[in-house]
């Protein structure tokens, strides 16, 4: 090793080891070198970060020892111990892999895709397979052939995003199908724009010290922050969790009311040891209806507010007290029956709203729901009519379980990302946007309903979208096989496709159901950097390579570079930047955007040190210009008002989503509702307490920490258990119509009667490739169906699902879900 390169390793590791203490970022350099020396015998210490938080790394002999989080992380998640185990998954893609038939016998159909059989190929090979595929796919067919839509959470760090990359480099070949929406607020998104002018779910809320010192009754609904806050969508901080210890204290001291509204006692529930309203799964706008109604009748809601800062209410009325629509009035008695909550306590509640200060909060599982509009929109109504929106530590939240929200933000600008679009007057390769009538964009959980019904039309936000005929997919670093619905649909779609490539560093059920297989490798095997706290924005964190790229795995800047280079648009696509210049460009201008309020240092001091602070933030009030003047801070609905009633929504005419917010049936539903006969159980399959949807799954370690016999856990009420024969610790067959899946029961006093629980996420393993394999490990999906949640927003209806489950008899078949392909050979 040379001199300059130990010193700079020396110098990297001394300052960006151990950057970070307590309330400050940074550390001082003499603390860093005394805890942290390349030359000591154990290792080299190196900074990075995570969706789980930042980190320290110990790295000796090229390979990661241990990992610990920075010091400044006052709340570490515990997730930060699987991350030695996505790096050293046996699920790691290895090579490139090219599926069997396909291959060999050159079979574009897929009646056996699915089965796991592979053949190692070379990256030339497989490359140019890839680009073969994009070639006879815009020659023989069009860009309505080729679906590069599918995007989901990635790996943080803005340079590395893998959606981009994998988007660029196929836009500069040709053009592609598209989505819109994601499958996290699909409904939510969609609704609340036409309500409160803006998503609302991606919205910086009102700042967590506001909350605490106004609110007097803060209502968690359907909302868990204490779980959900472990994770970011950038490098996560953790800092919510310190207003989380004040809001318990000040529970325990009587000067803040918190509810929880859910049909299970949560998390955050028993953390901040609250109040609990349980109400029938799905059953929310029943409930919120009987509220609304308490509060009209009752003349308890704000008449000013609605007046001054709403519009619509007098069209909602009508319906409240069963002059319009389906004739039935929304009382209390009304609801009762349908959410499970008494009349008197709907009535009580209501009072209590509008008592003190009140501070709603939503999480997002409501509205992954068939008609999960309803609730969100319900949500705004009685806002209103509570009438402190714009006030501190009053109004609605759709927010505050997601990436630190809450924690006051700085201000600053982050820094970009690597583009994802083709440069401004450069045209792809297949320059032709023919589409055959075909939609060029469609709604993100229709994608399965375009390869099984293509040329169908259907009814979203306001506009018809005609499905494409997909003959190939492209995926790169999303796990559609996780976030989707119907697992056995999902294996009659793919057998229709031509081609499927994954980009992907883990043999996911995506790559299982794939033809060319590309691995990348990880975020730990490459440099980047990343904004430190999504919402709080507190500072700049420099993400530096822990180890050289696993097996064959590759960056995925480099497999594309690779694959532009086939086209003769390398250059183009990487502008003539290599990762570290690009990380220079990024910064700098991160820099200059930030030069006026927070000083930066230059690029390679930045590196060294391993982060920069942008310090404390100020407090922020949702909705508070708005409130102060309606009419110079408009909100961004059509009228500038809160629309109680949409005119816009009124006009399209949907069967259910109308003019205002309604209770409308479910297909399925729990407690009585339909479907609950055969399938008495609703199954929720809300976000997992121990990974990131699916991500962290396949850490074997860590996997092994939560697992009932080697199977995704099931949650199941105790005297349900009982009915059932099963115990804690047996193995578990939940089913319907739709599918069948094993996992290990968890019998707890959590779950009310009738309601059990397996985390999204879980990896789908199934017995073999047939329709309606069992799957092995407890994959929800596996049971839920895929259906629209409206003709409005057209996203997921997870949460609608009815199931039943029994004690598994017989030989436990073993776990298919992890450890790779079946390799059956090489490429000669």
């Amino acid at each position: 090793m040379s001199l300059s390169r130990r010193k700079f390793l020396k110098g990297l590791a001394t300052t960006s080891a151990a950057s970070v203490i307590g309330p400050s970022l940074l550390m001082q350099a003499a603390r860093a070198a005394e805890e942290v020396s390349p030359y000591a015998s154990d290792g080299v210490w190196k900074v990075s970060g995570s969706h789980w938080g930042a980190f320290r790394a110990k790295i000796y002999n090229g390979k990661v020892q241990e990992i610990k989080p920075l010091e400044f992380d006052k709340y570490p998640t515990d997730m930060l111990k699987g991350i030695k185990g996505i790096i050293y998954s046996p699920s790691r893609v290895r090579y490139p892999m090219v599926r069997l038939e396909w291959l060999k016998k050159h079979k574009y159909s897929g009646d056996t895709r699915g089965d796991n059989r592979f053949i190692r190929v070379t990256w030339d090979e497989a490359l140019d397979l890839f680009y073969q595929e994009l070639e006879r796919i815009q020659k023989d067919y069009g860009p309505w052939a080729i679906h590069a839509g599918q995007t989901g959470w990635r790996q943080t760090g803005q340079f590395h995003s893998c959606g981009n990359h994998m988007q660029r480099a196929v836009a500069m070949h040709g053009n592609f199908i598209k989505k819109v929406g994601d499958y996290s607020t699909g409904a939510g998104q969609t609704i609340l724009p036409y309500v409160l002018g803006s998503t609302e779910v991606y919205a910086q809320g009102t700042s967590w010290p506001d909350i605490l010192e106004n609110s007097k009754t803060i209502v968690l609904w359907a909302n868990d922050p204490i779980k959900n806050t472990q994770v970011g969508w950038q490098c996560e901080t953790h800092g919510s969790y310190a207003y989380y210890e004040q809001l318990k204290d000040k529970i325990a001291k009587g000067e803040i009311k918190v509810i929880s509204i859910d049909p299970v006692k949560s998390k955050s529930q028993n953390y901040f040891n609250c109040d609990q309203i349980y109400v029938n799964p799905q059953s929310d706008v029943a409930f919120m209806l009987g509220i609304a109604h308490t509060l009209y009748k009752e003349e308890l809601y704000d008449k000013k507010f609605i007046e001054t800062y709403a519009l619509g209410f007098n069209e909602f009325v009508p319906y409240l007290e069963g002059k319009s629509k389906d004739k039935v009035e929304k009382t209390p008695e009304w609801a009762e029956p349908i959410c499970g909550v008494k009349a008197d306590e709907i009535r009580e509640f209501a009072r209590l709203l509008v008592k003190d200060r009140t501070q709603l909060i939503f999480g997002w599982a409501i509205q992954r729901q068939q008609h999960g509009e309803q609730p969100y929109w319900m949500g705004a109504v009685l806002a209103a009519m509570i009438g402190q929106v714009g006030l501190p530590g009053g109004g609605v939240s759709y927010s505050h379980h997601y990436s630190g929200v809450g924690i006051p933000p700085t201000g600053a600008s982050g820094p970009g990302g690597f583009p994802r679009n083709v440069d401004e007057g450069k045209k792809p390769k297949w320059d032709n946007n023919d589409f055959k009538g075909y939609s060029s964009t469609i709604p993100v959980a229709r994608w399965v309903d375009a390869i099984l019904e293509p040329g169908k039309e259907i009814r979203y936000n306001g506009n018809k979208v005609i499905l494409p005929d997909t003959k190939m997919l492209v995926v790169s670093g999303c796990n559609p096989w996780h976030h989707h619905q119907d697992r056995n649909r999902m294996k009659t779609a793919f057998q229709k496709l031509q081609t499927v490539v994954t980009i992907e560093f883990a043999w996911t059920a995506t790559c299982r159901f794939s033809d060319i297989v590309l691995p990348a490798c990880t975020q730990f095997e490459r440099n980047d950097i990343d904004l430190y706290g999504a919402y709080s924005a507190s500072g700049i964190l420099a993400m530096h390579k822990l180890v050289d790229p696993l097996y064959q795995s590759k960056t995925d800047f480099q497999i594309f570079t690779e694959l532009c280079e086939r086209f003769g648009r390398a250059k183009e696509y990487t502008r003539g930047m290599n990762e570290m210049e690009w990380l220079r460009q990024l910064y700098g201008e991160c820099r200059e955007a930030n030069k006026a309020n927070f000083e930066m240092p230059e690029f390679d001091k930045f590196w060294q040190d391993g982060v920069v602070e942008f310090g404390e933030g100020k407090n922020f009030v949702r909705h508070a210009a708005f409130r102060e003047d309606p009419e110079i801070n408009p909100l961004g609905t059509p009228s500038g008002f809160i629309e109680i009633f949409s005119r816009k929504i009124d006009r399209f005419g949907y069967e259910h989503c109308q003019g205002h917010p309604m209770w409308f049936e479910k297909s399925e539903r729990s407690h009585g509702g339909p479907g609950s006969g055969k399938y008495p159980i609703w199954l929720q399959s809300c976000h997992p307490d121990q990974r990131l949807h699916s991500q962290m799954c396949e850490s074997e370690e860590y996997r092994a920490t939560y697992t009932v016999q080697g199977r995704e856990p099931v949650y199941i009420n105790p005297e349900d258990a009982k009915e059932r024969g099963v115990s804690d610790g047996d193995i578990v067959r939940v089913y319907n119509d739709r599918g069948q899946l094993l996992a290990g029961a968890k019998v707890s006093d959590n779950y009310p009667r009738g309601v059990i629980r397996i985390h999204e996420g879980a990896w789908y393993g199934p017995l073999n490739e047939k329709i309606g394999a069992i799957d092995t490990y407890g994959d929800p999906n596996t049971l839920t169906q895929d259906i629209g949640s409206s003709e409005l927003a057209q996203a997921t209806s997870a949460n609608t699902v009815v199931v039943e489950f029994e004690k598994f008899k017989g030989e436990v078949p073993p776990v298919t879900s992890f450890g790779g392909p079946i390799n059956v050979g090489e490429s000669s």
